[in-house]
């Protein structure tokens, strides 16, 4: 686990000196960051951009949630958090200075590919005597077409443009910006296997180069996927009693054959299509319910005072209004503007039209958009299912089998176990208290202040007795006392 997180931050630093050695990496860089205010009006670019976060952070995936249901009840989460946030920040402006400068330093070699294509074309015309020679500045020296540099071939251009004003478009001499270049750059899966990697081929020891990038890749996915089978195997594990091996075999085993659709030669459109449709929105839908679930259903006031119970201060009255007023408000305005522009926009897909050697916008076929809805369904429909079946009391928390475990003021306490069981196997799988993942929502409940100083039995949501007992008369002990 940890060579699977710093390796990539070892690889990145190596290729952030490298590139900075290349030339145009500056004006990568400088693309970077100049600003482009008027994009900031698309929806579709805020939507990205919270999809981004999501990914970053692992919100909405229950990674994290899974993560620190191990926590110790002393855990200071408030600090990780923060640390987390800067470690992301960090890494977001550290990978984007490495691609940047490495996608300088590809426009570069372009620019130089156009200036040399296109000075044998002027070449060509002085010849045919479309262009007069008296055009061309005395300094340039056309016989050597490869040393012309690019603010020389500016200057030839902008005398042409200037007396050849009416046929200049005729001539077809292309502008060779580095910032054209740099716009055209490509995103997702084509900037990593395509942009990148071709950028590597120019670099000195362009092999072990590869290597190092496409190792970095391989660790950065399974970084990623150790949190989203922990997110999918944890709450199975806790609610039903099922052998964790089997089931993450299971679920490894389903996910590698779905991942198989991937590998085709239309594997990109697929990909593209998971990527619009299966994280985007209904990450959306999680993280809005998710927010709600705590600062309103549970109320934000007692989450403040659970926090401070763990904690041991409270935490700043900034979070809030934060989570109580404007995430919620911006989260659901986000949702609005991304469900407008879907029902606005037709889904559509890039595809490479071969006759035309260029990429076209495509309407999806019918099946195409029957495979996106129910994309959204699957990611969204768990939500409303569950609330559904825990409502009619379909099923509860006591369906599992195993013996509850409750969470009273940070402790972690084994209740009686039911006839049969015994206290080996009461607990999940046979672990003991305090590897054992935390309590499930139904077993959270809160001490009523008893009269007198004798502890008293607490009767748990489930209608079984608990050892309880008064913060007052019993010392802080750690959970593995208990």
């Amino acid at each position: 686990m940890y060579f699977s997180s710093l390796f990539p931050y070892l690889v990145l630093i190596c290729f952030l000196i490298r590139s900075l050695l290349l030339k145009g990496s500056v004006d990568g860089i400088r693309h970077m960051f100049t600003p482009k205010l008027e994009i900031m009006l698309e929806a579709k670019v805020w939507r990205e951009a919270a999809t981004q976060v999501f990914f970053a952070l692992g919100l909405g995936f229950g990674g994290v949630i899974a993560f620190s249901s191990y926590n110790k009840r002393d855990n200071n989460c408030h600090f990780d958090a923060v640390l987390v946030s800067f470690i992301n920040f960090f890494t977001s402006v550290l990978a984007t200075l490495v691609v940047f400068a490495v996608l300088g330093f590809k426009a570069n070699i372009m620019i130089d590919k156009c200036v040399l294509q296109n000075t044998g074309k002027i070449v060509a015309l002085l010849v045919n005597g479309t262009l007069e020679p008296s055009l061309i500045p005395h300094h340039i020296n056309l016989t050597q077409a490869g040393q012309v540099t690019v603010d020389d071939y500016h200057k030839m251009v902008e005398i042409i443009r200037g007396v050849k004003e009416d046929e200049y478009q005729a001539l077809g001499l292309d502008h060779c910006s580095i910032e054209n270049e740099l716009n055209k750059a490509v995103q997702g899966t084509g900037l990593a296997f395509i942009a990148f990697t071709e950028a590597m081929t120019h670099f000195p020891a362009s092999p072990f180069w590869s290597v190092m990038f496409f190792l970095m890749l391989v660790n950065l996915g399974l970084g990623s996927m150790f949190g989203t089978m922990e997110g999918i195997l944890t709450p199975l594990i806790d609610t039903f009693k099922v052998r964790k091996e089997f089931l993450t075999v299971g679920c490894c085993l389903l996910t590698f054959s779905i991942g198989l659709l991937f590998v085709q030669r239309s594997g990109n459109y697929f990909v593209a299509m998971f990527d619009d449709y299966s994280a985007t929105l209904p990450l959306l839908v999680v993280v809005i319910l998710e927010n709600v679930a705590v600062a309103w259903v549970y109320g934000i006031d007692k989450f403040f005072e659970d926090l401070k119970d763990m904690l041991g201060f409270t935490p700043f009255r900034f979070y809030y209004y934060m989570w109580k007023y404007v995430t919620p408000i911006l989260l659901l305005l986000l949702l609005c503007s991304s469900v407008i522009q879907l029902c606005v926009t037709p889904p559509s897909y890039n595809a490479w039209i071969q006759e035309e050697a260029k990429e076209q916008m495509v309407l999806y076929p019918l099946w195409g958009i029957v495979v996106c809805v129910s994309l959204i369904l699957m990611a969204v429909l768990p939500v409303p299912v569950v609330f559904a079946l825990r409502y009619f009391n379909v099923i509860d928390d006591n369906t599992s089998g195993l013996s509850s475990v409750s969470y009273k003021k940070g402790h972690i306490i084994k209740e009686i176990a039911r006839p049969g069981e015994d206290d080996d196997t009461s607990l999940i799988q046979g672990r003991t208290p305090s590897e054992a993942p935390s309590p499930v929502p139904g077993s959270i409940f809160r001490k009523q202040s008893g009269t007198g100083g004798r502890p008293e039995a607490d009767i748990a949501p489930n209608g079984r007795y608990g050892i309880g007992y008064l913060m007052a008369d019993v010392q802080d002990m750690p959970e593995s006392d208990l």
